[in-house]
């Protein structure tokens, strides 16, 4: 075993620029997968995590989009019946026992909290600037119990939002596009033509730009009197849970129960989960495609290898080197390949990493982020420097098996 050794590493010492070669195909392939890894995987954990922070896992509301069956067809549901520029049904979105149904849902030992609100379309005036946006009627106590609110406020205290009824808690982004801070007042338009002016109590930053950029929170109270509405007025009920991933069989539970629709997170966020699932096909795609074009060249490597070095192994079998002996030389060379150019694959990727981490990034007005997210996590390392010597092992073996079956007689010969 150890002369096997030794004349692997005569072999790759003799010709040091192709061993060199070979082992920086390697290390390119390790050190750009690992940073990509890295920061893709850094993106998926921080979107999803804002998203889970920053949606419920439930959310029960009256869904109006459904098609209903026209008068005229269920007055004749055999015949043909052509009903022309027909016009939707004036639905209002209220779930009816809203409060009833939230007390209901909060007795389930699964569940963490329960938040009945209220939301509508707005415009919010400040001097010359018009804005559209959502304003959303909570219970701001059960809604920090939700969402962490209190450790995402910039300006001020949600509890400003119970001592002042005429108060509204506005998103940092929002308030920075109609020039406005804590203690101005805007005037807030409904799409009936009701208008009501609240003061500022707070500004909170979720870190989500589709979020911040048009939303605020006022009390119950204050939502129903501008929409005019009586104080049963709820339109959606958020649910936290203890466990997250129990929304998809709890949804449709209670969506048979209560006879409203119900919307678990993954069906909130299908996009954000689509993009995830996007990125993490592209980053493998990529680093495997780069690892199996490194394993190419430690392939044509060490089969020229052989082609030049058939003489010395014709003389290695005459003096009773067995095929078997023959095929490890090989692949030990294709192994230390692999794993010397997978660990400095490793440290460069790292670096990458580190040097992406630390660089300054603007997320604008889509997240609120200073710097790319990036993922040290210890199992990507573990998966680089498998897929390393895999690849180059899997390389190596085909020029190996070739040189295992010289015949020493007929290459003397000549």
């Amino acid at each position: 075993m150890k002369l096997t050794f030794d004349i692997a590493k005569t072999h790759l010492f003799s010709r040091p620029k192709q061993t060199l070669v070979a082992m920086m195909g390697v290390t390119f392939g390790i050190g750009m997968f690992i940073a990509m890894v890295s920061l893709m995987t850094g993106l998926n954990d921080m979107t999803e995590s804002l998203a889970m922070t920053s949606s419920p896992d439930i959310r029960i509301y009256h869904d109006i989009t459904q098609d209903r069956t026209s008068i005229v067809e269920e007055l004749n549901p055999r015949g043909i019946n052509f009903v022309h520029h027909p016009k939707p049904k004036n639905e209002t979105q209220k779930v009816r026992n809203a409060f009833k149904i939230a007390e209901i849902i909060r007795r389930d030992p699964t569940v963490r909290g329960v938040s009945p609100q209220l939301t509508s379309q707005v415009f919010y005036n400040y001097g010359p600037v018009q804005l559209g946006g959502t304003i959303a009627g909570v219970d701001i106590i059960e809604e920090d119990r939700l969402f962490g609110l209190k450790a995402k406020m910039k300006a001020g205290r949600i509890e400003n939002l119970i001592q002042d009824p005429n108060g509204i808690i506005m998103g940092t982004g929002l308030a920075r596009k109609l020039k406005a801070q804590t203690g101005d007042r805007v005037v807030i338009t409904t799409p009936q033509g009701f208008t009501t002016t609240l003061k500022i109590v707070g500004l909170f930053q979720m870190g989500i730009g589709a979020i911040d950029n048009i939303k605020s929170y006022a009390s119950i109270s204050t939502v129903q009197h501008i929409l005019q509405k009586e104080k049963a007025y709820i339109t959606d009920i958020n649910i936290k849970l203890h466990d997250f991933h129990l929304a998809k069989e709890l949804a449709p539970q209670y969506q048979k129960q209560f006879r409203y629709k119900a919307e678990d997170w993954e069906v909130a966020n299908a996009t954000m989960l689509l993009g995830v699932i996007i990125r993490n096909i592209l980053t493998y795609s990529v680093s495997i495609t780069l690892l199996i074009v490194a394993g190419f060249g430690i392939y044509n490597i060490l089969n020229m290898t052989i082609i030049n070095k058939m003489k010395d192994i014709a003389i290695l079998k005459a003096m009773g080197f067995s095929g078997g002996d023959v095929k490890q030389i090989f692949v030990i060379q294709s192994l230390a390949i692999g794993l010397a150019g997978s660990v400095l694959g490793l440290v460069i990727g790292f670096g990458l990493s580190s040097l992406i981490a630390q660089a300054p990034f603007n997320g604008g007005d889509i997240l609120s982020i200073e710097h790319l997210p990036v993922n040290f996590k210890l199992k990507y390392y573990l998966i680089g420097i498998v897929f390393g010597v895999t690849t180059t092992a899997l390389a190596g073996y085909m020029p190996s098996r070739k040189a295992s079956h010289v015949d020493p007689i007929e290459i003397l010969r000549g």
